[in-house]
Order: C-alpha cells, then sequence, then structure tokens
C-alpha cells in the first residue's frame, strides 16, 4: 500500500494552490510521454523513400501514423539515436526513460526524465502522473506496477492502471453516489493507517525507523494530495470525465485504455499536473489489443515484423489517434496568447527502442507540438546513430531551462556512448 501511495506519484507534493496562473515571466509548460513497448519500428513512422534530413510537408505519413498527417506542421521524426548502453533487450524498464542500464526485477539506477522535467516545469498540484495500459487480466490483478518512471535511485514511480482507483483519487471528493461514499470511506482508512503506522514506528530501532518513516510519509503524502483536490472542487468538476460502464464493465482492455487517457487529459487541462507518462503495454512485455480485433497478445506481438503488419499497423494506428486525442483536448484550450498544446510536447517511442530482442543501436522517437517555439517542427531528422537518447532528455531539459551536458552520464559512459556534449542542435529553434 505505501508503494501505491506516495511513490504512485512520484511525490513529495507541494502544498500551495497551483491552479492559478502561473507568474507574468513564467510559461505554463507540460510533457507527456507516450511508451509502446515491443519496439518502435523506424519503418512505421518514416516516409518511404526519406533517408535524409528534410521537410515533412511534402511527403506522406506511412500508414500506421497516418492519423498524424493533418498534424505534420507538428511533428518532428527522429532516426538514429541510440540506447546501446541500456541493454534493452524485451525492455529496458527504467532504463529507457533513464538513459541507463535497465532490466527485468532491476530497480531504478538514478532518477528518469519524465520526473526531473515534473520539477523544473511550473509546479503543479500533483507533478507527475503515469498511467499504464495492459491486458484486463494484468491491469486487474495488479492495478499499480513500476516499471518506466522513478524519483531516484531505488525509488520507482508507480503508475495507474485500474481507472476506477485514478478515477477515485483525482475525482472521488466531487462524486455523488458510490463514488464518493467508496473515496471517504477510503480516506478515512488511508488517515488511520497513517495513525497507526507512525505511532508503531516510534518504537522501532533508529534505523528501522527511518526506512518505516519513508512508508509513513507515503500515506501523509496521498493523504494531503487528496485534501488539497478537495479545496479546488469548483474548478476540478468542470474537467472531470463522465463516469460510464466501461470503468465498471470493460467489454474489451481498450474501453479501459480509452477511459485512462481521458482521466491523462483532465490532469492535464485541469492543471492538476504539468508531466504525464503513458506506458502502453506497461514497459514489459505484455500488452493487449483485442478491442481493435488482435487476439494475439503478450510477448508474441514482438515476434512479428511490425511494418506491413496489420496487426502492428491497427496498434499503431490507435496509438496516433491517442496522440490526436492528446493534441485537440489541449488545443481546445486557451492559455496564455494560443493554446495549452503550444506550451506541450509529445515524445512519442518505445521502452524497447526500435524492436523486441534488439541491442538498441537504433531508437525512433517522434515529438508533436514545439513547446512553446522551442522544438523544430514538420521536418524528419536522420542523425548518425552516435548520440544516445540520453542526448535528447539534455535537450528536453535545456528547452526547459536547465543546462545539462549529459543527462544520467558519467564522462567514462559519455567518453564510450556520445560523441558530443549538451543538446541535439538538430531538434532545437
Amino acid at each position: 500500500m505505501a508503494a501505491g501511495a506516495g511513490a504512485a506519484f512520484g511525490l513529495p507534493l507541494v502544498s500551495q494552490n497551483l491552479l492559478a496562473s502561473p507568474a507574468a515571466n513564467t510559461t505554463r509548460k507540460r510533457v507527456i510521454f507516450f511508451m509502446q513497448n515491443q519496439g518502435f519500428d523506424p519503418k512505421t513512422c518514416i516516409p518511404e523513400g526519406m533517408d535524409r534530413s528534410q521537410s515533412l510537408a511534402k511527403a506522406t505519413l506511412p500508414e500506421p501514423i497516418q492519423a498524424l498527417e493533418p498534424y505534420k506542421e507538428r511533428l518532428h521524426i527522429i532516426n538514429g539515436l541510440h540506447g546501446l548502453h541500456t541493454s534493452p533487450s524485451h525492455s529496458a524498464f527504467f532504463g529507457a526513460l533513464g538513459g541507463y542500464r535497465g532490466g527485468d526485477g532491476v530497480p531504478p539506477s538514478a532518477a528518469t526524465i519524465d520526473y526531473e522535467l515534473s520539477k523544473v516545469l511550473p509546479p503543479t498540484l500533483l507533478p507527475h502522473l503515469c498511467i499504464g495500459m495492459d491486458s484486463i487480466e494484468n491491469m486487474t490483478t495488479k492495478p499499480t506496477i513500476a516499471t518506466l518512471s522513478a524519483s531516484g535511485a531505488g525509488q520507482p514511480i508507480f503508475m495507474y492502471s485500474d481507472p476506477n482507483q485514478l478515477y477515485q483519487m483525482l475525482y472521488g471528493g466531487i462524486s455523488t453516489g458510490d463514488i464518493r461514499r467508496q473515496h471517504e470511506a477510503r480516506s478515512s482508512v488511508l488517515t488511520q493507517i497513517e495513525q497507526l503506522a507512525a505511532a508503531k514506528g516510534n518504537s522501532l530501532p533508529t534505523g528501522e525507523r527511518q526506512r518505516y518513516g519513508q512508508f509513513v510519509q507515503g500515506f501523509k503524502d496521498v493523504n494531503g494530495l487528496r485534501d488539497r483536490l478537495d479545496t479546488v472542487a469548483d474548478h476540478l468538476r468542470k474537467f472531470a470525465p463522465p463516469v460510464d460502464e466501461r470503468y465498471t464493465n470493460p467489454a474489451h482492455e481498450t474501453d479501459w485504455h480509452d477511459v485512462l487517457l481521458d482521466l491523462g487529459i483532465s490532469a492535464l487541462t485541469s492543471g492538476i499536473t504539468n508531466t504525464l507518462t503513458i506506458g502502453s503495454g506497461r514497459g514489459e512485455i505484455f500488452g493487449a489489443w483485442k478491442g481493435l480485433g488482435v487476439e494475439q497478445q503478450g510477448h508474441n506481438l514482438g515476434h512479428m515484423e511490425q511494418a506491413g503488419n496489420p496487426i502492428w499497423i491497427k496498434i499503431r494506428q490507435y496509438n496516433s489517434r491517442m496522440l490526436v486525442r492528446i493534441m485537440e483536448a489541449l488545443e481546445s484550450v486557451p492559455e496564455g496568447s494560443g493554446t495549452m498544446m503550444d506550451h506541450t510536447l509529445i515524445v512519442y517511442t518505445s521502452n524497447n527502442a526500435d524492436k523486441q530482442h534488439t541491442n538498441g543501436a537504433n531508437w525512433p522517437v517522434m515529438l508533436l507540438g514545439n513547446f512553446d517555439g522551442a522544438f523544430k517542427t514538420g521536418c524528419f531528422t536522420q542523425l548518425d546513430g552516435k548520440r544516445p537518447i540520453n542526448a535528447l532528455y539534455s535537450t528536453l531539459l535545456r528547452a526547459s531551462g536547465v543546462p545539462c551536458d549529459h543527462f544520467n552520464m558519467n564522462e567514462k559512459l559519455a567518453r564510450k556512448f556520445d560523441t558530443n556534449t549538451g543538446p541535439l542542435k538538430e531538434l532545437l529553434v
């Protein structure tokens, strides 16, 4: 329960009301990471015949990402980054967003880029939200799981996979009927656990007391979040998505995928969070899309060629439609002299480079949006394969106002795996 409490949000949380407009000299920026498992074959995103950096204006996007065709001027396709040092194989797990060696069951060795960005972007009530999409069986039996994001070494951030739990956490305080009663009952239980745990911890030896204190802090954090969300109830009512039978009686796992995305979008548009991480397949080798007519699931999907494969075309098209839903939602909300989308960046890639059983030599990425004018858009960039995904993460930090020569790389590692320092200048305006 401690894991599903404070760790689920990448806490600590800030206490003041942070839904108001940012200061005059601050732009309300936000970043969304969409991580698809089983790899991202570059042939599913690079227009046919395009083998050098150039504009996308006259190109036709491949069938798997065809839904993004109307948004080409906001798209930047990047090929030629690497993640050799992450040893991805089936998945790089925390290493995909951390830029370090990962593995199944291996704890994170440092904070991941999504968490680091949540700290430097204008603060919000909930700095970082993670949602994970999988088969109904996996999402039900493991409603929270940590495989992609971390707030530090040995400090995983858990993602939500049961939309009922996430809805109750975010909007239980403004709900009625059963949802409200469950919210109040759970809040009462968590408060009692916090009090009992704190009292019991006083009798422990000093060393154990410190570790136990982190457990207690998780309950304090999640209880504090509930209280803070209650104080902005009137504001949240404008953004809470409607609850329908897809929550309690999903026909397919994609019903839960869809409502989880709705909740993630609402957390962004309401201003609750500035960083959203979406794990399609939850950073592992599983995942299911029976709602799309795809009967195969899990590990077997990774053994299929993606380019030209009707199964992977369906999955990638589904992802692309999700990206469009995010953009349309953010575009509909005025912000400053434009819209929320004008100040947003979406990073779409895989936690497994280009394919399952990969060595990470090529790690394709798509960016959507320009992050308040920081990133070039409407183009394809072909890199030489000598700079790691860490360089992309350094670029994100630089665009957020934080200088970074090598993200999560010491000098020895950088000499071996990176031929330059600092951001990828090819990506920035």
